[in-house]
């Protein structure tokens, strides 16, 4: 592991580190979750590392070849009278922490290298970046009116320098989360913002570098933030929706805690961070409260959506099958989100563009929108339509499968569809499969599934296929090469490479019935819901 403190030296090791034939310095164990060898992953902190930025080191190395965790104590982020100078510094400690949890290099500039003064954001003379005000006048912007605008400056600022694939941040820093995504997407910065859940100890306290200035009593005391904001689920649980009446829940169960002073309590909507009356969608409630002079923030999301059944695995391995089945079985909505990429592919053959002239096929998808309509036909639940064009038969031909993994390869192709599918995820009730559905379109699934089969299995089911639908003979030979080259090209992409998200459960089909994987799958959802 590199430690990096200018930028100089972080610009040469990233040249290196982008190179196709560079040489990894830690052992390579991957097998169907190969990663594209090219992809950085950047982790921004502020050091005194835990358990919180390990749940994100980890992430980003999953889905990353390269990852870069920063280390900066940003001044610009804070007030006059708040904790720059006390704030826990302990490099040696967090260089470890890193190299034990697999990190590639720790880029650690000083104030100087990343071109600011030691200044708080409204004293300093550097260039800024002010995110929207509607954003940084509620919640937390409301007591600390800069902070925000410092923090959007250097997470900017190391974007630029890192030029990463993808950036990891927590949860529980909700509103900065949205800032950043909302900063992402404006300035049209080409990299995935990936949101980790909050890490929290036995007792339900949120992880902070903070916790740190706390004693053990104090530490008791600020357990009952999070008992607070459970209190609210369980009243949104029991179909309470109005924000007073949420607030109020909180309130009083803060309000036993005498040593504890209420800097806020707000429900807003978690992209926007707009207040909301009544929780229509979904709704963040957030607290920021004092213990002594530390001051915690945390939040919870009130979600008012049917569960959302996320099936990801490798082409073959029987997700479209399955999903339908078990869609039909709990009464869900079947999106076929593979279906969708069958439709831009059949569209890039009908315009005669190479698979692989990526601005030709950028533009297509940009004048074309796919329509999913209700079907009459029991073996669809949904009809893909372009153009008023059925396709639902179109894509399945031999030809839009051997093309299939190139065109959704595209970053273009993938944006605009996740797009799509998102949209139609937000009021839930949906069986989805694909290979990124758990890890990147629907990340907060209620339930996920990685479905799995050995290579001959995969290509013994699509010969049967095939001969179904009157297809040429193929050999077994031909078609488990076709297979596993599917396989490596999904799991070395650069944007959503196939795997498994942490928290699904894999199942492997060989041997088993398409019945017999639906049921497993029904018993894992009814178990999961129940607990929720």
């Amino acid at each position: 592991m590199r430690l990096l403190t200018s930028i100089m030296a972080l610009r040469c090791y990233l040249t290196q580190r982008r190179k196709p034939n560079c040489v990894v310095d830690k052992p390579i164990t991957w097998d169907i979750s190969n990663l594209s060898y090219t992809t950085v992953g950047l982790v921004p902190t502020m050091g005194a590392l835990h358990r919180g930025h390990l749940s994100l080191i980890h992430r980003a190395c999953e889905e990353n070849h390269t990852v870069i965790v920063s280390i900066f104590v940003n001044p610009l982020q804070f007030g006059p009278d708040e904790d720059y100078y006390n704030y826990p510094r302990i490099l040696e400690q967090d260089y470890q922490f890193c190299r034990q949890a697999g990190v590639d290099a720790v880029f650690v500039p000083t104030s100087k290298e990343m071109g600011i003064g030691l200044k708080n954001s409204a004293e300093s003379s550097v260039i800024q970046v002010i995110p929207p005000h509607i954003m940084t006048s509620v919640l937390c912007g409301r007591s600390r009116p800069s902070h925000f605008q410092g923090v959007a400056t250097i997470v900017i600022k190391l974007f630029n320098l890192v030029q990463p694939e993808r950036v990891y941040f927590g949860q529980k820093d909700g509103q900065q989360l949205a800032i950043i995504r909302k900063l992402v997407a404006d300035l049209n910065f080409p990299m995935e913002v990936i949101a980790c859940p909050t890490v929290r100890e036995i007792s339900g306290l949120a992880l902070s570098s903070r916790n740190n200035y706390l004693t053990g009593d104090q530490i008791q005391q600020a357990n009952g933030l999070y008992r607070a904001l459970i209190k609210a689920k369980e009243g949104f649980g029991s179909g309470l929706r109005r924000s007073k009446t949420l607030i109020a829940l909180v309130r009083k169960e803060l309000a036993q805690i005498s040593s504890l002073s209420v800097e806020y309590i707000e429900l807003v909507e978690p992209n926007t961070l707009m207040p909301i009356d009544i929780v229509e969608d979904e709704g963040m409630l957030a607290i920021a409260a004092h213990i002594g002079n530390t001051r915690l923030i945390d939040n919870i999301i009130l979600r008012n959506r049917q569960p959302i059944i996320a099936i990801d695995g490798p082409a073959g391995a029987g997700k479209s099958t399955v999903a339908h089945q078990v869609a039909a079985k709990l009464k869900l909505v079947y999106l076929d989100t593979g279906a969708m990429y069958r439709a831009i592919t059949w569209l890039v053959l009908q315009h005669g563009i190479k698979v692989d002239d990526e601005c030709a096929i950028a533009e297509l998808v940009s004048h074309y929108c796919i329509e999913l309509t209700p079907s009459e036909d029991p073996l669809y639940s949904l009809t893909i339509m372009i153009n008023g064009n059925n396709l639902n038969e179109e894509i399945r031909s031999v030809e839009v499968t051997s093309n299939v993994s190139a065109v959704a390869s595209h970053k273009s192709v993938r944006q605009a569809l996740v797009k799509q599918q998102q949209t139609w995820g937000q009021k839930g009730g949906l069986v989805a499969e694909g290979r990124d559905i758990g890890t990147h379109v629907f990340p907060d699934a209620e339930v996920k599934i990685f479905l799995n089969a050995s290579i001959e299995e995969r290509a013994r089911r699509r010969q049967q296929d095939f001969q179904r639908q009157g297809e040429p003979e193929v050999s077994l030979e031909q078609l488990e090469k076709q297979i596993a080259e599917r396989d490596w090209k999904d799991s070395n992409r650069e944007v959503s490479p196939l795997q498994k998200a942490n928290n699904a459960i894999e199942i492997n089909t060989d041997g088993l019935t398409v019945s017999q994987v639906t049921a497993i799958i029904i018993q894992k959802y009814q178990h999961l819901i129940s607990e929720l």
